[in-house]
Order: structure tokens, then sequence, then C-alpha cells
């Protein structure tokens, strides 16, 4: 017995197919969710929200080049606070930065910002041995000294990682273990616990979403 095809039937599953596949890729293609955006916030005018945003700097990197926002323009970035003699979280957050180093050291427009806070020890040479120690050869992982009352001003008031008062002198201290991801305008859209494997997972996961934000 021959199987007889309908053609009208073949017609008309060609578009339903056609529609399922497009929208199938345009699931894949675009972001199931928006990453939040953190920080105060304001309105600057009727219907326009102003995001916190963080604010201008300039530091000293491990080749002595100077690093500034102009350094991370219309480019996504990962910073933290650490010190090279730490003994406790920070070799576990930088060797976990080192995943994300490799995941995204490709991407022109990515980058990882490590301050220290131990200026007074972790001079230009030590931050360049630090680096070297970790495989960074390159500009895409940017370890920088500068001020003590500059670097902790901006990660307290900037980057919004130490809830302290303080006022960077010889008595103050920051220690933290988190994480900031900034977007290309300077927004913090997300925030993760450096030594959890966990969360650098996640956060890998929004790093690819921001960007998926942009490809839009």
């Amino acid at each position: 017995m021959k199987f007889k095809v309908n053609y009208y039937w073949v017609l008309l599953l060609i578009p339903v197919a056609f529609v399922a596949w497009y929208l199938n890729t345009q699931q894949q293609n675009n972001p199931t969710y928006h990453l939040p955006y953190y920080g105060p916030k304001h309105a600057a005018k009727a219907n326009d929200t102003v995001f916190h945003t963080v604010p201008d700097f300039e530091f000293t990197d491990q080749d002595g080049d100077k690093v500034t926002q102009n350094t991370f323009k219309n480019t996504v970035y990962v910073t933290e606070y650490f010190f090279c003699t730490c003994q406790s979280i920070c070799p576990v957050m930088n060797n976990n930065l080192i995943k994300v180093y490799k995941a995204f050291g490709a991407k022109p427009d990515f980058k990882i910002l490590s301050h220290t806070v131990d200026p007074e020890t972790d001079s230009m040479a030590v931050l360049k041995d630090y680096a070297l120690k970790h495989g960074v050869h390159d500009k895409k992982w940017l370890f920088v000294t500068g001020s003590k009352k500059d670097l902790y001003g901006l990660a307290r008031k900037g980057y919004l990682l130490n809830a302290e008062e303080g006022d960077g002198g010889a008595e103050d201290f920051i220690h933290t273990q988190n994480f900031a991801l900034v977007d290309k305008n300077r927004h913090i859209r997300g925030y993760y616990d450096g030594t959890d494997s966990l969360e650098i997972d996640r956060m890998i996961k929004e790093i690819n979403v921001l960007f998926q934000e942009y490809a839009q």
C-alpha cells in the first residue's frame, strides 16, 4: 500500500516549523532576564531614573601605568580588594578569578581590576610579581595601587563593597571577599562571594547575560 502525501498539510506545517525555529533561536540568543542595578538611585526628571555610578579614579597598575575610568571605557569589568601577603581569603579569591580571566580573556571589552588594601607593602614591583605568579602577562587583569585614602574611599563610596566607616588612615583596614560586576556605563550590576565556587559560576553566567544585553 503506497503512502499518499497530503501536500496541503505539508505547506501548512512549513510556516509553523519556521516560527518555532525562530522563537527557539531568539530564546537562545537573548537573555531570559536582565541584571539588576545596585546602589542608591534617584529620579533626575519624570520617568527617568539615574542609577549609582562608579566615580572617577586614578591609580597605578603593576606595570607603572596610570589607570583611570578611561581605561575601562566601553568595558565590562569585575573588581575586588585584596593584598599580596594575605594568607586567608585572598588566595582563594584570586585563584577563582583566574577562571574568570581565562573565560573572558579573548573578549576585548572585558577586564578585571584588583585593588590592594595594603599600598604601603604592595608596591608596583610586588604587584607585578603577584600578577605573573597568577599567569597574567597582559592588560586584561590589572593590579593597582595608590593612596590608601583613595583606594578605601572608592571601595566604600564607589563600589559599595564595605559599609563600615573609615578614613583610610593608619588604623583603617578593609578585608572583603566580595566581587562587584560593573557594566559599560559604570553601573554596578552584581555582587558575588569570591570564595564560593558556585558564586563564581553564577558570576560567569551573569557576565554572559550582561554581554547579551549589549548584543540586543
